[in-house]
């Protein structure tokens, strides 16, 4: 499976609590930083809710 690299280019500020349990459960706590993850369907729905807030870069 593919990776996917994901950096914060947002701050959480302003986001729903919801929103800001995805970034910590993506492992994202400040601006610029940069996680991987596997290329999966709860990674991805986690992405979906916080897209506005992210970065996402596919690394082969």
């Amino acid at each position: 499976m593919a990776k996917l690299k994901i950096t914060q280019i947002k701050s959480r500020i302003g986001a729903s609590a919801i929103q800001k349990k995805n970034l910590d459960a993506l492992g994202l706590r400040k601006i610029n930083q940069t996680v991987e993850h596997e290329d999966s369907a709860v990674i991805l729905g986690m992405i979906a809710k916080v897209k506005h807030l992210v970065k996402i870069e596919e690394v082969k």
